[in-house]
């Protein structure tokens, strides 16, 4: 049913732009109007569903993995996917990207700089 609708949708949409009429136009958003109410109706019914599922007691453990998918939808996607450990090697793991920082990080914060010890500024009093 969903699949027909917007299927019927697509086809509506490209007779109005290959014709360009008026009366093309409104049938398209006549049939986008309805593709819209079918996948709204679909979606409410999969949700009853899902939620008549989750109230029998053998579905106790499908809250917990729709919640945690739930929260992994919901994360950015800015973090980085691979990246070069101090050994050249590839690193892709979490684990392994968070130690190869943590290792690069050390070493820069505690490496000591050479210098004369000469200060040339000058003392105002």
């Amino acid at each position: 049913m969903v699949a027909e609708a917007v299927k019927e949708k697509k086809i509506k949409y490209r007779k109005w732009k290959k014709e360009n009429m008026k009366e093309a136009r409104k049938e398209y958003k006549k049939s986008r109007r309805n593709a819209k109410r079918v996948i709204c109706s679909a979606k409410e019914k999969k949700q009853k569903e899902c939620v008549n599922d989750l109230n029998d007691s053998e579905y106790q453990n499908e809250i917990f993995r729709m919640a945690k998918q739930m929260v992994k939808e919901r994360q950015d996607i800015t973090g980085i996917n691979c990246i070069k450990g101090a050994s050249g090697k590839v690193i892709v793991d979490d684990k392994g990207i968070r130690d190869s920082w943590k290792e690069y990080m050390e070493k820069l914060m505690n490496e000591e700089n050479e210098w004369d010890h000469k200060i040339s500024a000058e003392v105002k009093e």
